[in-house]
């Protein structure tokens, strides 16, 4: 069985912005149908290289596909097939629900847009609210409105961006449910976040950083190639036992964690015995500890060069 073309595939994307390279020769594919993590620290090009993707910008070089259009002579039938939702949540907040609905449908001209309307509110849980002001709804339910605004015209390719930023954690769980629903139907998805169990939830992730892609994969995958070894200090003397490991020989990282301290490197017979001894001098006890996706993306963060420099 031939295996389906991916929704998206681009090779050696790079944009520039005043004399800086925001993306620098980024290369990737996404499946149709796949929740495709982007992460990375701020001002780190994540949200560039995903808008290059969607047709909204046009990169200085490179070349790809998306939906099986050219990424420089055919964005225009990309932006068609895209819904984009920020963490800025952009409507109008003294129209209600349906009036908001109504508007966005004047936009794409959809016909008949009460019924495309209609069948949004229902579809997103959002008709009994209808008549509720956008101005007056919880943070969860903006959300849930901007992503019925943003899913209406029933696109192929959806963009989110930061998209549970002051979210409760109910709310940003039923928002992941709803978009694995959608992937499943076939949608594809790109979303950027910062956090760690959102990452986890996506088939796969990339973590760009300074306009590079420094990993890709699977959560599995990316923590397994990482390299990493980490290990747990627990007892009464962690603040001394953290001072004694910073710098030493193996360790590249110690971070807190509640009432525990993990321990970080890529050498791992030299970190396990740095902190052997470390936790022995201090009356601490140390156990070796499974590699975190949180451990993984501060060592990068740490790898990376800075291109605002």
């Amino acid at each position: 069985m031939t295996e389906a073309p991916p929704a998206i595939r681009v090779a050696g994307l790079v944009k520039s912005f005043g004399g800086r390279r925001v993306v620098d020769d980024v290369s990737l594919s996404v499946r149709k149908g796949e929740i495709a993590g982007f992460l990375g620290p701020n001002g780190s090009g994540k949200t560039t290289t995903i808008r290059l993707m969607c047709g909204l910008l046009t990169p200085d070089a490179g070349e790809g596909t998306v939906l099986g259009y050219d990424i420089r002579r055919e964005a225009r039938a990309i932006k068609r097939e895209v819904g984009y939702m920020t963490q800025r949540f952009s409507f109008y907040e003294d129209l209600t629900i349906e009036e908001n609905l109504n508007f966005v449908a004047g936009l794409y001209r959809l016909s008949p847009g009460r019924k495309y309307v209609a069948d949004t509110l229902a579809d997103l849980g959002l008709t009994e609210r209808r008549h509720q002001l956008a101005g007056s709804l919880s943070g969860g339910w903006k959300q849930r409105l901007a992503l019925a605004a943003s899913i209406m015209h029933r696109p192929k390719l959806l963009m989110l961006d930061e998209p549970t930023a002051g979210v409760d954690p109910k709310a940003r769980r039923d928002f992941w449910d709803e978009i694995h629903a959608r992937a499943a139907e076939g949608l594809t998805v790109l979303v950027s976040t910062h956090y760690m169990d959102e990452a986890e939830r996506c088939h796969r992730i990339n973590y760009i950083s300074y306009g590079r892609l420094v990993a890709s994969g699977t959560v599995a995958e990316v923590v397994r190639n990482a390299g990493l070894t980490t290990v747990v200090l627990e007892g009464d003397a962690l603040p001394e036992a953290a001072r004694r490991l910073r710098g030493a020989a193996g360790v590249d990282e110690v971070a807190p964690f509640g009432a525990t301290l993990h321990v970080v490197g890529r050498d791992g017979a030299a970190l396990l015995a740095t902190a052997a001894r470390v936790a022995e001098d201090t009356g601490n006890r140390m156990q070796k500890a499974e590699t975190s996706l949180e451990d993984v993306f501060i060592q990068l963060m740490g790898d990376a060069k800075d291109n605002m420099k």
